[in-house]
């Protein structure tokens, strides 16, 4: 961001320590004005959030939206640089509520409209409340697979127990195979492995381990855990990684895993819109195996909008925040070039007017049966989020853990940045 002029900085502070909101103003004709923060990808184009934002108001007609885009993907630090400089927005798009809840900072939705209107009403609930309508979901991460190198290295059926998955490694390495793409180059990327273990491994077996987490009761270097981080070194051992994953950055690694030089990829659903549709069913998918083949599903329920509990206007606020998450037609794009996974009541794939692939649909059938569903270690948005930082400190030892052995060391850091994280 350019350095403000000293008087604009001089009003931030000032409405900062009054709690006035410097985004929300009126215009003396009963129209409301709002700031609305959001970001842009290759499919959440800067179209998209102009048609999106035009559709959504011919509902709230009296409410003008202005638009922010974050400079990255990274929602959560923007908008913190711009409530430090008091302008922090009306609505904001696709934060991490517990960031900012905690701080009194978000509008909690009022709960009779959300459990009218989704399929997990309190999917991303932050003690008790709904800050971000729970309209879609992730699958973080799923091992995506090339069926044509599976068959070349004689692999019948994706694997089911871990054994069996250390299996069909070692066999597509023998066929001269690059078993698993990375993409280390990029910190959330080269978790990915770690964050589908975990997730099988100790989620699968105490779904309430983040929150024994935060009461001290459990913690990284425990001896579950430790089990869960040596799987993983022993992968980057035993050479199942490309050669200089650490260097590889993710867009690359999803040019390599479609072009067909490496044979599965451990990532986040939302890389079913990059599936390329003129060979879709060269590619399938299937969850991260844990020891004894049950069926874990790393799972994130994502959201549209948080209300800033400091607009000016919270009733139109809200209504253009409704409007906004209840519009099929926002839908479309998420699904088709997101790979997300809606979540409205009474819709069916059929009612978005999407075109996707059988994975997607394979994919989706993961959400909507019954299963054993945890919170996608380091990517929930609910009580089971980590503390602000953790994240960034967990990428950290993914990237460290692919070439030490040092696990103890690795995962008492984690522990020392969460216990300094929750003081």
């Amino acid at each position: 961001m350019r350095r403000k002029r000293p008087t604009l900085v001089c009003l931030a502070v000032a409405c900062a320590l009054s709690g006035c909101s410097a985004a929300s103003t009126g215009n003396g004709t009963g129209r409301s004005s709002l700031t609305y923060l959001t970001f842009e990808t290759p499919s959440l184009t800067a179209k998209f959030w102009d048609t999106s934002i035009a559709n959504a108001q011919k509902k709230v007609p009296d409410v003008s939206v202005k638009k922010i885009v974050a400079p990255s993907t990274d929602r959560d630090a923007y908008a913190k640089q711009l409530q430090a400089s008091g302008q922090f927005p009306d609505l904001l798009q696709s934060i991490t509520p517990s960031t900012f809840a905690a701080a009194g900072l978000l509008k909690p939705y009022d709960q009779k409209w959300v459990n009218a209107n989704f399929l997990l009403p309190k999917g991303n609930a932050n003690r008790g409340e709904v800050y971000v309508p729970p309209t879609n979901s992730q699958i973080i991460p799923e091992v995506f697979f090339n069926k044509k190198l599976f068959a070349k290295a004689h692999i019948a059926a994706p694997p089911k127990t871990w054994s069996e998955f250390m299996d069909v490694c070692a066999k597509l390495k023998a066929a001269g195979t690059t078993p698993i793409e990375l993409g280390g180059g990029d910190p959330f990327s080269a978790s990915m492995p770690l964050v589908g273990i975990l997730s099988a491994d100790v989620l699968g077996k105490n779904p309430n381990w983040l929150k024994e987490r935060y009461a001290g009761k459990v913690h990284f270097t425990d001896a579950n855990v430790k089990a869960a981080v040596r799987k993983y070194r022993t992968m980057a051992k035993n050479g199942y990684f490309e050669d200089g994953a650490l260097g590889v950055k993710y867009a690359d690694s999803v040019t390599d895993f479609t072009s067909g030089k490496t044979a599965m990829f451990m990532m986040g659903s939302w890389f079913l819109g990059a599936v390329p549709k003129d060979h879709a069913d060269d590619f399938g998918a299937f969850l991260t195996p844990t020891e004894d083949g049950s069926l874990v599903v790393p799972f994130s329920v994502g959201g549209s909008m948080a209300i800033s509990a400091r607009t000016a206007d919270p009733a139109k606020a809200t209504r253009f925040a409704e409007a906004w998450s209840l519009d099929p037609a926002n839908y479309k794009a998420l699904i088709e070039g997101d790979g997300a996974f809606p979540m409205l009541k009474g819709k069916t794939l059929d009612d978005y007017d999407v075109d996707v692939t059988k994975v997607y649909k394979d994919s989706y059938s993961y959400v909507t049966q019954r299963n054993t569903k945890v919170s996608a270690f380091g990517w929930a948005t609910n009580d089971d989020s980590m503390p602000s930082g953790l994240n960034d400190a967990f990428y950290a030892a993914s990237q460290a853990l692919f070439s030490s052995d040092d696990i103890d060391g690795q995962l008492a850091k984690l522990d020392a940045a969460w216990d300094s994280a929750t003081k």
